[in-house]
Parts: C-alpha cells; sequence; structure tokens
C-alpha cells in the first residue's frame, strides 16, 4: 500500500500521482470508489466499458441471479462477508500502459519488487499481463506468437477487438446461474485474460498473469477465457497477492476453458493473498476428443479459500488432471479440491491433493468424480494426503463418488499424518535447527507438485512455505 503524500515534507514527489495518460493515484482510486452493489453500479461499469447491449444485458441477468441464489451452506464460514460494504470497481489508470516506464511509480514498484520486468526481459514468459485492482494495467505478448496467430489480451479488450469470438464461448462453460458468485462474477466482471491459441500452435513458454488488490474492501472479479484450439498447446501462469489490512477483501474469479480435439493446456495457480482475503474462484474446463487438460493449484493464503477447479470430459480418450497443495495456519480455511466428469467412453482423470495445516489452521479436500451413462472404460484416481504439524490443526476429506457405468477404474486414497519425533531427530542431528527440519519435511510432503512448477514458480512455493513455518514449532 502506498502511504498517503506529505507535500511539506516530500515537496519533490508532489504530482507523482499524476501521468500524462491521466493515471490516477492507486490509493486515490481505491478511496473515491462506491460501496455496495445494484443495478446503477452495474450499469455504470458497463458504460465505463463502452460495452455492447448484449453483455449489459448478461450483466443484469447475473446481478439478479446473484440476488435470489443463497449462500452456500456447506464448506466454509462465508457469515463475515459483507456485500454492502464491498467496492465493486476501482480503475487505478485512465490506459493501459504500453511499457513499464509508463506505469505509475507506485504500481511499478509493486510489480518490480515481483520480477515481472525481469521476468519478460529474460524471456522466462511468452506474455505478461498484469492487472492491478479490477483492471489489466500492462500487458504484452511476444511478436513471433503475434505472427501465428495467438491472441493473448485482457479480456475488456478481447471483447472490443474479438466480438464475435468472443460472444462464441464466453459463458458456455460457467453460465451466469452456475452458482451464487459466478453469477456475482457475471454482473462485475472486469480484467482477467483472453486467449485463443490456433490450430496445431504451441506455445512452449508459458503466459503470465499476474493480479493484486490494493484497495481495502475491495472486491477482485476477473473474468477468464482459454480456447486452445485442435491440436493446439499453452501453459498459463498466473499469481495473485495482497496487503494485509484490518477488514476483509473479496476475490471471485470465473476462469472457462476450452480444450478441442488432441489439443492440451496446462493452467497454474500460485495463490498468496494475505489472510483478509475471501478467495472464492470457479474453474472449469472442458476437453474434447484426446484432449488434456491440467491445473497445477497451488493455495498459500488467503483468510477462506473455497475453489474445486473441474474438467468435463466430453470426447473419448479426453484426459483430466489436477494437482494441488493448500497450506492453512492460524485462522486460514482452505477448502480446496477438484471435480472430474467423465461423459464419454475411454477417458481418464487423476487427482493429487496435499495439504498442510498448522498453528491451528484447518485444510479439507472436497471431491467429486462423476462416470455418467455412455462413459464405459473410464479410469479415475484420487489420492489426497494431509499434514498435521501440530495437535491444535485440523484436515477433512469430503469425497463424493458417482458412477454410472459397470466397465470402469475408480480408486480413492486418503491419509492424515502427523510430523514425527524421529524424522524432526534425524535432521536435527544433522545440524538442522527444529524450525529448519519442520520446514524441510513440508517442502519433502509438497514436492510431487513444486517439480511440476516452472523453475521460479517452484523456488517462490519453497520460499512462502518457509515463510508459513517461521516459528511453526515451540
Amino acid at each position: 500500500m502506498t502511504l498517503p503524500i506529505e507535500e511539506t515534507a516530500h515537496p519533490e514527489l508532489e504530482g507523482l500521482g499524476k501521468y500524462e495518460y491521466g493515471w490516477a493515484d492507486s490509493d486515490e482510486a481505491g478511496a473515491a470508489a462506491k460501496r455496495g452493489l445494484n443495478e446503477e453500479v452495474v450499469l455504470d461499469i458497463s458504460g465505463k466499458k463502452s460495452e455492447p447491449e448484449w453483455m449489459t444485458k448478461l450483466r443484469l441477468k447475473g446481478l439478479k441471479l446473484f440476488e435470489k441464489k443463497p449462500m452456500p451452506n456447506w464448506g466454509s464460514d462465508l457469515s463475515g462477508i459483507d456485500f454492502d460494504n464491498i467496492k465493486y470497481f476501482v480503475r487505478s489508470t485512465e490506459k493501459q500502459a504500453e511499457s513499464w516506464e509508463d506505469l505509475p511509480e507506485d504500481i511499478k514498484n509493486t510489480y518490480d519488487k515481483l520480477g515481472i520486468p525481469e521476468a519478460e526481459k529474460q524471456r522466462l514468459v511468452a506474455g505478461v499481463a498484469a492487472q492491478y485492482e479490477s483492471e489489466v494495467v500492462y500487458h504484452q505478448i511476444r511478436e513471433d506468437l503475434e505472427e501465428q496467430g495467438v491472441i493473448f489480451l485482457d479480456t475488456d479488450t478481447a471483447l472490443k477487438e474479438h466480438p464475435e469470438l468472443f460472444k462464441e464461448y464466453f459463458g458456455t462453460v460457467i453460465p451466469a446461474g452456475d452458482n451464487k458468485f459466478a453469477a456475482l462474477n457475471t454482473a462485475v466482471w472486469s480484467g482477467g485474460s483472453f486467449i485463443y491459441v490456433p490450430k496445431g500452435v504451441h506455445v512452449e513458454i508459458p503466459l503470465q498473469a499476474y493480479f493484486r488488490i490494493n484497495t481495502e474492501n475491495m472486491g477482485q472479479f476477473e473474468r477468464t477465457l482459454i480456447i486452445v484450439d485442435e491440436g493446439a498447446y499453452v501453459h498459463y501462469v498466473e499469481g495473485c497477492t495482497a496487503p494485509i489490512y484490518k477488514s476483509d477483501s473479496l476475490h471471485s474469479a470465473v476462469v472457462e476453458i476450452i480444450v478441442k480435439k488432441n489439443a492440451r493446456c496446462r493452467y497454474t495457480t500460485i495463490q498468496n493473498w494475505s489472510n483478509n482475503v475471501y478467495n472464492l474462484v470457479t474453474k472449469r474446463a472442458v476437453a474434447y476428443e484426446g484432449a488434456t487438460m491440467e491445473w497445477i493449484d497451488g493455495n498459500i493464503g488467503s483468510k477462506v479459500t473455497m475453489k474445486y477447479p473441474a474438467v468435463y470430459l466430453m470426447g473419448e480418450h479426453a484426459k483430466g488432471e489436477t494437482l494441488s497443495i493448500a497450506f492453512a495456519g492460524e485462522g486460514q480455511h482452505q477448502d480446496a479440491g477438484a471435480k472430474m466428469v467423465h461423459m464419454a467412453p475411454n477417458t481418464s482423470s487423476n487427482i493429487v491433493s496435499k495439504s498442510v495445516a498448522r498453528g491451528g489452521g484447518r485444510t479439507s479436500y472436497r471431491g467429486l468424480i462423476e462416470i455418467g451413462e455412455g462413459a464405459p472404460g473410464s479410469k479415475s484416481n484420487v489420492l489426497c494426503d494431509a499434514l498435521l504439524v501440530d495437535t491444535i490443526s485440523r484436515s477433512d476429506t469430503y469425497p463424493y463418488v458417482d458412477v454410472r457405468e459397470d466397465d470402469v477404474s475408480m480408486g480413492h486414497e486418503a491419509t492424515v499424518s502427523k510430523v514425527s519425533e524421529d524424522q524432526l531427530f534425524y535432521l536435527m542431528s544433522r545440524g538442522l535447527s527444529e524450525d529448519e527440519a519442520m520446514a524441510m519435511i513440508v517442502r519433502g510432503f509438497v514436492e510431487p507438485i513444486a517439480k511440476e512448477l516452472p523453475m521460479e514458480y517452484a523456488l517462490e512455493l519453497n520460499r512462502l512455505i518457509e515463510l508459513q513455518m517461521e516459528g511453526a514449532v515451540g
């Protein structure tokens, strides 16, 4: 968070928030934003974005569905969310930057600390998107990918520049009435990524997006839509953070992915929201004949997370995979899992879920495997491992299996374990402190998921775990 500038103390900083393109200082923008949700707010968001009539109508439909649908009565306690106190739209800039130098200093400094421009310079990523509050403030893609027809835009720009493609797929995987928070997102969505990969094109280096909430009581509602055409491949990586405030913020994204025949999509998330953020996300993909969809999900931060990435296996030999890690410390509830729905013959799915709880934190695995009629020869396997670091933490598993065919293979295994005194003693006898030994045990526990991350993200995951484990013993 940027501190208020005192003109008398720092006259050289006067006017820092004013820029050639009408940039507004992010704190000022957040302070001026309206609270609460009604039809006027929705129309204002759509009007500011100069959206087509069909999108405005869809937003209003989402609002009505949100108002009608009850809050979930399962999973985490969501009673602390005050929808009347949330700021649903904060515009921190008036124009998207074309280079890092064009960004306001406070926003640029935030992303400099995260190493995003450096990643772009070293060509560790094929494209970069940075969302600050409600809108994407910076976006770039490598020219060679553009020449091959790859589209990587923020979702607002995609609606303007590719209206027919956008309308064809938007809301087809997750309709407005899917659940209460999907309806809310439909009403007030802003920002997010839009990706289209043409037939046969392989984007070998990841596309990266970074989402940050900087305003207190902010609601961030990005909408991501990815279409991977036949025989194509893409890996999309997103990261999320927010500063710590005394009151709560809400992050409620929707991610829709279409993976066409023999295509492959990998979607990686490292979520490190601060412990005052409700992270309530709907993510779903449809995979057609011979297609592969992979979710790699790391949940380190937030006050409450409810997130269950899903794959609907719609074509023969389609594959779905979810690898997830959830870490819950004091005051946190990570209610995460996955959903695999087999709708065609000879489809396969695999879920590996690992969770760590310490300091009174709570982790839950909530999963669904559904093998419908007409999906013989399908295979599914679920492995859930939970590690409790102390005696005051908690882990729960809620598996749900619905099989409507005889010729299927279905496996489910769940374990809960504690860190043993023998493990600690052995590592400490090798010169490690108790905290270092505990952190090493936890890193080893999550290694099967960390090894699937790009190297810099695996290092970041290990660093976040070490920070979480500081003071875990004693």
